[in-house]
């Protein structure tokens, strides 16, 4: 890239998502993907139950931009606008004049994260959606407007929003991801080794504030869009109006710098056929749509999607089966895992072993199949703990 700052700024961020890969377990696509955001200069949401390491994974990233100034609050149906962007100084009020005092609210915040974010209360709402549309707020006492220097925000909630006000904030979220408990039960055994066992030392890779501004207003921006990709965009949008999945046009807009974004943050000074999997995270509304979106981004993306996709619903039908034999006797359970289970779950690891082969082979992405050998790995440790009462702790190294 011609760019000076690119390669290193773009470098230490894909060092940064390596290091937070490593710390949180099975959240290697949702912190790419919160990087991607950022340098995008969008804001994500991150969807998903409790005690999913939401909050923490959000400071963990965000905590990595030096210099940065940033804002965390956990909102609720009363949290007051002036509590979000500058309580009143009580100081200049007895003196008659009326003022609020900014540092270290969403006004002079870089980087934010807002924890619960459709419980912001109807008091605080348009403020919010004009921090978070325009980077703008009105003061209190109807001053002029204050522009504020937020980057991107990373959002999370338990629950989808409920109402016209909350759904208001809900469409400016262009990224929205879902986080679930750990699959994997040696995942499992490794974070509960974690609550007892002193973490090693780590390496903590940061970015300067002012490189990452470079990148998000100048480097991301001219990353170059071909027309072969722009062709792709308009064949999902096709595909996707046919399965009645309709995403407005800002949002297919928007989703342009992300798609740069993506290219950027892998060091490529242009956007190939491979940066369009991040749509799958962008043209949803309802996550039972999800599904739907990712094997359309996918089949387009790559031509190995289509049978690592079987691949993946065999697998996941073979998830159902285990949960659906809870209560059985161990005999049964290990029969079935043993004549069936096993069999096919190994048949399905050799065929996205050579998936893997011959897409790295051509040089294309091998992200979708590896998403799908990261499930089979889950649900084959699933079946060893489960139906065949393999210790946990013995599970990775059988894998």
């Amino acid at each position: 890239m011609s760019d000076a700052h690119a390669p290193d700024t773009a470098g230490r961020l894909r060092m940064i998502t390596g290091e937070l890969s490593d710390l949180f377990y099975e959240r290697d696509e949702v912190v790419r993907t919160l990087t991607v955001a950022m340098l995008a200069g969008q804001h994500a949401l991150v969807l998903g139950p409790p005690g999913t390491a939401k909050s923490e994974l959000a400071r963990e990233l965000t905590g990595r931009i030096v210099h940065a100034n940033y804002w965390e609050i956990l909102l609720s149906k009363f949290t007051a606008p002036t509590r979000m962007f500058g309580p009143i100084d009580v100081g200049a009020l007895s003196r008659g004049e009326y003022r609020q005092i900014f540092d270290g609210r969403a006004t002079t915040a870089h980087i934010a994260f807002i924890d619960e974010i459709f419980k912001c209360s109807t008091a605080a709402l348009n403020e919010t959606l004009g921090l978070l549309n325009e980077r703008v707020y009105h003061p209190e006492n109807g001053g002029e407007p204050i522009h504020c220097p937020l980057i991107s925000a990373i959002t999370a909630s338990n629950e989808l929003p409920t109402g016209d006000e909350s759904a208001a904030i809900y469409d400016r979220l262009l990224v929205r991801l879902e986080v679930g408990y750990l699959a994997d039960p040696s995942h499992f055994a490794g974070l509960v080794r974690s609550a007892v066992t002193a973490p090693a030392a780590r390496t903590r890779t940061t970015v300067e504030l002012a490189e990452l501004q470079h990148a998000v207003t100048g480097a991301v921006p001219a990353v170059a869009v071909p027309d072969s990709v722009v062709d792709a965009v308009c064949t999902l949008r096709a595909a996707l109006r046919r399965k009645e999945l309709i995403a407005s046009d800002r949002r297919w807009r928007q989703s342009v710098r992300l798609l740069q974004a993506s290219a950027y943050l892998d060091g490529r000074d242009e956007v190939g056929e491979s940066d369009l999997s991040v749509l799958t995270h962008v043209l949803w509304d309802s996550p039972a749509e999800r599904p739907t979106v990712e094997r359309e981004v996918l089949h387009l993306v790559n031509p190995d999607a289509r049978e690592a996709l079987d691949l993946a619903d065999a697998i996941e039908e073979l998830e159902a089966q285990l949960d659906a034999k809870a209560g059985q006797s161990r005999e049964a359970l290990g029969d079935w895992a043993i004549k069936e289970a096993i069999t096919k779950l190994n048949k399905a690891g050799k065929l996205l072993e050579r998936l893997h082969r011959e897409a790295r082979t051509a040089g294309r992405s091998t992200a979708s199949v590896e998403h799908v050998i990261t499930r089979r790995r889950a649900v084959h440790a699933r079946v060893l703990t489960e139906a065949l009462g393999v210790d946990a702790s013995l599970v990775q190294a059988q894998l």
